[in-house]
């Protein structure tokens, strides 16, 4: 894509990603890609706010020939020291030696650590303020969104914030990167989603820190480093991330996510009659096949629903391998204080569920009951499902 202006000399100069396969060498993303979003400034002094991933360089640079000589930059913003914000920053460089470095005191170790830089670096202080020209900007702390260096930037005249990874998403940009001009924000409100629980969900509270920092000043625009520049509705992403900051303490949506896992099919068929109960309820369900489907995905409906409804046979008398995986990885990202059942089949003996309440126990989930059943189910066993699904969908209708 060629450069795109968002305001007289403010510019957008990513690029997008439909190659990688893995986010962080962890979450899929060969299906929705992802835009690294960098910016230019172009004033009398010119500025870089964040950078990019080390590949497409030649397509990145020739964003920024298209407005400026590359060697002529001035300063370059780094928001975020991760690789996929300042993977071309050595070759930057070369083009442009005498261009100073902007960040947080963290930023100035971590430019030691990861690149050997140690010349040409300001370090700048929360509130701090640097004059372009005709425009400056305004340097705002938010450390672990999700490093400890991160911060925003805040250009004060057209109020334009640089938010980082805050506000962010996956999905690479298809035609336009304005949320107005967008046909598909179905698509990046899901994205947003499940990019916010695979990376941000463990800082949470440092989520809503941020967004309270926020509270009281303009914003017009809101340009993250992933994801769509929000002009029309800004207020919208915002609210978004903070409602998805609150699940880790406050009440979530009253929904069940069921997740299952079968070997033979005997649980695959108790896991339908479950679910028949659940919609019978009236409670909205999402089934995940744990073995199917990657943890990524199901993580979004753990996030956010109050009900989990955990399916998963016993296999060498402990629990199904991909459920185990799927409530470790739940452990990791602290998805606490939900409202659980479980079902599930054994043959000469059990061990599924004593795993699974071992694995469970520092989330603190009420385990509200639990139903298992000796091999192929019966009718009767298929009945008591459908009740089980359904009683257990009341409860968390109810929410107590």
């Amino acid at each position: 894509m060629p450069a795109v202006s968002i305001k007289p000399d403010i510019y957008w100069i990513g690029v997008n990603d439909r190659i990688t396969d893995l986010f962080e060498g962890i979450w899929p993303i060969s299906r929705e890609g992802v835009s690294y979003n960098s910016y230019l400034i172009n004033d009398d002094k010119k500025a870089i706010i964040d950078l990019m991933k080390s590949f497409k360089g030649d397509e990145y640079f020739a964003q920024i020939d298209e407005i400026t000589d590359v060697s002529k930059i001035d300063y370059i913003i780094i928001n975020h020291m991760e690789p996929d914000h300042s993977g071309l920053l050595r070759t930057l460089r070369r083009i442009s030696p005498d261009v100073t470095l902007i960040g947080s005191a963290k930023t100035k170790k971590l430019l030691e650590d990861f690149f050997s830089i140690r010349d040409n670096i300001e370090v700048v202080e929360d509130g701090d303020t640097l004059s372009l020209g005709k425009r400056t900007l305004r340097f705002l702390m938010t450390p672990f969104l999700h490093w400890p260096e991160t911060m925003m930037t805040l250009e004060i005249s057209d109020r334009i914030l640089f938010s980082c990874d805050a506000f962010g998403g996956y999905g690479a940009i298809q035609g336009s990167i304005f949320d107005d001009d967008c046909e598909n924000i179905d698509f990046y409100q899901k994205e947003a989603l499940r990019y916010y629980v695979n990376i941000l969900a463990n800082y949470s509270p440092r989520v809503l820190s941020a967004i309270a920092k926020l509270d009281g000043t303009l914003v017009d625009v809101i340009a993250p480093s992933h994801g769509l520049i929000w002009r029309e509705e800004t207020s919208h992403i915002v609210d978004l991330y903070k409602k998805w900051a609150e699940c880790a303490t406050e009440q979530t949506d009253p929904g069940v996510t069921l997740v299952y896992g079968s070997m033979y099919g005997n649980t695959d068929v108790v896991m339908n009659a479950v679910a028949q109960g659940i919609s019978k309820a009236g409670v909205p369900v999402e089934i995940f096949d744990a073995a199917r489907t990657h943890v990524s995905y199901i993580l979004s409906s753990l996030w956010t629903k109050r009900g989990i409804m955990i399916g998963a046979p016993t296999y060498e008398v402990s629990l199904f391998p991909p459920m185990a995986d799927v409530l470790n990885m739940a452990v990791r990202k602290r998805i606490k204080n939900k409202k659980a059942a479980y079902f599930g089949s054994y043959g000469w003996s059990g061990g599924a569920l004593r795993e699974m309440q071992k694995i469970i126990e520092p989330l603190k989930w009420d385990l509200l009951d639990t139903f298992e059943f000796l091999g192929a189910p019966s009718e009767k066993d298929i009945k008591k499902a459908e009740e089980f699904g359904t009683l257990f969908a009341h409860a968390v209708k109810k929410g107590d």
